[in-house]
């Protein structure tokens, strides 16, 4: 459907977290009514509708996926099964349940629980400034067999981690600059880098607003069980300390509660 160029602006001043609620509900709208192009005038009907209605269609949690599961070719690992499992613990929790008897007055979406999945480091899910961010993992090892010197691993690190010892027949990883892509991994002939393990970083409580804060990681590398017991154990802490629609990142400030 057509969108003036007002109304295009307009959408685009939405919060980027329910913008694409609010546009397939203007086009919806707009269709209903017949319309072919979308002006300010059903921006503005959608808009008062959408606000007067907003605590009704609160579930009590934002999960956010990459396009990963759409064929990217960055994907590490595959999320779908993790998804699904995290949204049916948000449900079994009932979080929803608990911001309406914590939060007074009428639910916004910003009182809901945040949660993102990217499948690898480029974190298109932005889940460096969720309640929880998932990032898909896959850590280098290099192993005794030697290495030819052909520099292609090098080439493939955007992060310049890599250096080839060519007179020792090896590599050294900087594991402080390494995001842990799994690119020198697919890309060595010779096997002299190969995976170590495969699994997913966690971040902790990030936020934007007016006191924004980018999550801190747990180190380690985490499987799909091991990241549900994360969750849960900060779904715990959150609706034991969480007051007033106070979010995760505003009372988590100390990862040793997780034990």
């Amino acid at each position: 459907m057509k969108w003036s160029p007002e109304a295009e602006a307009a959408v685009k001043k939405v919060p980027f977290f329910v913008r694409k609620k609010v546009i397939g509900r203007i086009e919806k709208e707009a269709a209903i009514e017949g319309k072919t192009i979308i002006t300010m005038t059903e921006v503005e009907k959608t808009r008062a509708r959408f606000v007067a209605g907003m605590d009704s269609e609160v579930k009590g949690y934002q999960a956010d996926t990459c396009f990963g599961q759409n064929g990217c070719p960055n994907r590490i690992v595959m999320s779908e099964n993790l998804l699904k499992r995290m949204e049916e613990l948000f449900e079994k929790e009932d979080i929803l349940g608990f911001l309406r008897k914590s939060v007074p007055g009428n639910l916004k979406f910003h009182h809901e629980f945040r949660t993102g999945i990217s499948e690898c480091p480029n974190a298109c899910s932005q889940p460096q400034i969720k309640d929880i961010g998932i990032i898909g993992a896959s850590l280098p090892m290099i192993t005794e067999i030697p290495c030819s010197n052909c520099g292609m691993c090098e080439s493939a690190c955007a992060e310049n981690a890599i250096q080839i010892k060519a007179e020792e027949e090896t590599a050294v990883i900087d594991f402080q600059r390494c995001v842990k892509c799994g690119k020198c991994i697919g890309v060595c002939p010779t096997g002299t880098i190969d995976e170590e393990k495969k699994g997913f970083r966690i971040l902790l409580g990030g936020k934007l607003g007016r006191h924004p804060r980018l999550a801190s990681e747990i180190p380690g590398i985490f499987n799909e069980e091991e990241v549900l017991a994360v969750v849960k154990k900060c779904i715990d802490f959150y609706k034991q300390n969480s007051t007033a629609g106070k979010r995760f990142a505003e009372i988590y400030h100390d990862p040793d509660f997780l034990g």
